[in-house]
């Protein structure tokens, strides 16, 4: 928070704010100070959950190291792939009925799973956060505006926004990453303007942000200086919850159809989809392993934005630290005790009688 300065020299004289920007790398020090000293909270789904998803930022960067093959190939040396061939040395996964190695489309597919969600998370960013700020801070006509506009957006069934979205993208983008990206996008900048204007509401009438008006501050600066780094304490808690939530939506519309074309890049959801009818002549292997990449990163995901939020949310954490108390020390007890009374047949003065 920022204060006003209170001490002797010229700028107290003229009652002048005090700087409450934050140094370089000051707001993400006050994402991660909490994590560091929070040392009687248990970490351990934090660290497993970032297992996860470092686990398949991995298999993303390095697909073209670790996939045998291309996400589409289906011969190597002019010798074509087995079509639905059962799991083995060659063929890790199996293939599936277009002769593509599974394990290779599963390799590729985290890597399209993290472009999209990591666009549609900055571009749901870059739009609800400034929006959300804006609205919270001016209201009146335009916060009315825009409430309406987001909570109509927000209504909607998000699964079906996003397949119209995508469906009215298609034409002109293509069924690629950027199309589907777009479509998710649509979906999220809702809920990320509506967390930011809550608080930007609870804070504009704090103390410092009067005095900052008072003292003539121009409300572009009052928004930057004095309200963004107040609340956008749960931003990144929701960022991580959004993206586990994002590659269930963009496994919905692959399974549906509307997502990405097997032939731009491999994409779980569309995998799912193909597998459905495998699934009834035993071939389990075609469905199985894209089922668990989706399991396994929303699993990371999710455990890293729940821990995250266990973490930074100061409420939480106050209670978390109350459960754990320590040990009390040895003869504490029975110093804390209280002294046994006279027995039953003490007297007034506290000895028994003769």
């Amino acid at each position: 928070m920022s204060t006003i300065v209170t001490g002797s020299g010229d700028a107290a004289t003229r009652g002048t704010l005090a700087p409450a920007r934050p140094g370089r790398f000051t707001l993400a020090r006050r994402w991660l100070a909490p994590i560091r000293t929070a040392q009687r909270l248990p970490r351990w789904t934090l660290y497993a959950g970032a297992g996860l998803v470092v686990l398949f930022v991995l298999l993303a960067l390095l697909a073209p190291l670790i996939a045998p093959y291309d996400f589409d190939q289906f011969s190597s040396h002019g010798v074509r792939f087995p079509k639905q061939g059962h799991p083995g040395a060659e063929h890790w996964f199996g293939t599936d009925v277009r002769s593509t190695d599974v394990f290779s489309r599963v390799v590729y597919g985290s890597r399209t799973a993290l472009e999209v969600v990591l666009s549609a998370v900055v571009f749901s960013l870059l739009l609800g956060v400034p929006l959300g700020l804006l609205s919270g801070y001016s209201g009146g006509k335009l916060d009315r505006l825009l409430v309406l506009i987001m909570d109509a957006l927000f209504a909607f069934p998000y699964l079906l926004l996003a397949i119209v979205i995508a469906f009215l993208l298609s034409d002109r983008l293509g069924s690629g990453v950027v199309t589907a990206a777009l479509a998710i996008t649509v979906v999220y900048v809702p809920q990320y303007f509506r967390v930011v204007r809550n608080s930007v509401i609870s804070v504009r009438e704090e103390p410092y942000v009067e005095a900052a008006r008072a003292l003539g501050a121009r409300p572009a600066t009052v928004m930057s200086r004095y309200v963004f780094h107040n609340v956008v304490q749960s931003v990144p808690v929701l960022a991580t919850l959004n993206a586990a939530d994002a590659i269930l939506t963009l496994a919905a519309l692959g399974f549906l159809g509307y997502g990405i074309q097997p032939t731009v890049a491999a994409e779980w959801g569309y995998d799912l989809q193909r597998a459905l009818a495998d699934a009834g002549a035993g071939i389990w292997w075609t469905g199985l392993y894209p089922g668990l990449a989706i399991v396994l990163l929303v699993l990371g995901l999710t455990l890293v934005g729940e821990s995250l939020n266990d973490v930074l949310n100061p409420l939480l954490r106050r209670r978390r630290l109350e459960k754990v108390q320590l040990p009390p020390r040895p003869g504490a007890a029975d110093a804390a005790a209280p002294s046994p009374g006279p027995p039953p047949d003490a007297g007034p003065g506290g000895r028994g009688e003769p």
